[in-house]
């Protein structure tokens, strides 16, 4: 179907001059003359974009907003606020509850159009991220049935929404990736990035460029600037795969890293402050490479807040159907997360799905 776009507005002079340049254009339209009207028929219908004033009789159009973006149906339903008398508190306000744009009156034709097409588009366009990301993260779903297994999903779900660092142990090849990603993707910020870097497989003398960045002649070769994993995963996951080989060196900025919450790129003093959530892996005995002294103890304690031990697969021999088939039919694939609907852009190819 055309895209349906609800126009909320106490003038129906203006309702009905926005209902003649949308439909004009091939999308159809509700009107609403209330913010208690428009709640009302955002339960009963479908709508792809909302077209919301922000002075309206009794509640207005801004907490109207709130409201919207506090049901989980409508929190991330595109809202275009309209106003011919707002202040810009009032418009630096509506942005900051997740309006998708805000123009004013009097409305022009053009201007409510490419508005709409390009609210309608990016929404598009975040749908089709979310699928493809989707589509991704089915090939690290976790597959089991066995007490084992079930005992670690609850461990990740009940973990995964703190900022808890995570230390998870275990055997190569059973599945430490794994854990890390639905850690990531139950978290707060599975929509920012997971950064994966294998400790293993960077040669010692480059572990803290890749960590951490470099400016551009802080060693030969180095012609230009590069954000490290630390800044790439800002505000994300960073997973530190085999983190029992990483250099004395690394470790302690690593650790430093993790005390003050700031990293420096080589060749620079400037510090820059990261929000990341690290998780870390090894298939060694960390304890005992602390006692040997290979490893920081003040880093391990750091990074071992919440240990997980993976399982090896002679410890979960009930899943090796499941595995072998792929976990088709009634196989336990772990941590789905909740798809919405899709919806296509304009003018004939604006759908949903």
């Amino acid at each position: 179907m055309v895209a349906t776009i609800l126009v909320v507005d106490d003038e129906k002079n203006i309702r009905r001059t926005l209902r003649m340049v949308l439909e004009g254009s091939g999308f159809n339209t509700l009107e609403a003359s209330s913010a208690e009207q428009c709640l009302e028929m955002l339960e009963s219908n479908e709508v792809d974009l909302l077209i919301l004033d922000v002075r309206l009789p009794k509640m207005s159009g801004i907490e109207a907003l709130e409201k919207i973006r506090n049901v989980p149906e409508t929190r991330r339903l595109p809202v275009l606020m309209v106003s011919g008398h707002a202040s810009v508190a009032e418009a630096v306000q509506a942005v900051q509850l997740g309006a998708t744009d805000f123009f004013e009156k009097p409305l022009d034709r053009d201007r409510v159009l490419v508005t709409v097409r390009n609210a309608l588009q990016t929404w598009q366009l975040q749908r089709e991220v979310e699928q493809l990301r989707a589509g991704v993260e089915h090939r690290y779903e976790m597959i089991g049935e066995s007490s084992v297994i079930r005992s670690l999903f609850a461990q990740v779900e009940k973990i995964a929404p703190t900022n808890g660092r995570v230390l998870i142990s275990g055997e190569s090849g059973t599945g430490k990736e794994l854990i890390a990603r639905a850690i990531h993707r139950l978290s707060p910020r599975a929509d920012k990035p997971f950064v994966k870097v294998n400790c293993a497989a960077i040669p010692a003398e480059l572990i803290e460029s890749e960590l951490f960045g470099y400016e551009r002649g802080a060693f030969t070769g180095a012609q230009g600037r590069k954000k490290g994993v630390f800044e790439l995963a800002n505000s994300g996951t960073l997973f530190l795969d085999e983190i029992g080989d990483m250099s004395a060196s690394a470790q302690a900025k690593v650790l430093r890293a993790l005390q003050s919450g700031e990293i420096s790129r080589v060749g620079s003093e400037k510090a820059i402050a990261v929000d990341v959530r690290v998780l870390a892996a090894t298939n060694k005995d960390l304890e005992g490479e602390v006692k040997d002294g290979r490893f920081r103890e003040d880093l391990y304690f750091r990074l071992n807040v919440v240990p997980i031990l993976s399982p090896p697969l002679r410890e979960r021999k009930s899943d090796i159907l499941l595995l072998a088939k792929g976990g088709p039919g009634g196989a336990a694939v772990a941590w789905k997360r909740p798809r919405t609907p899709q919806c296509r852009g304009a003018d004939g190819d604006l759908e949903r799905r």
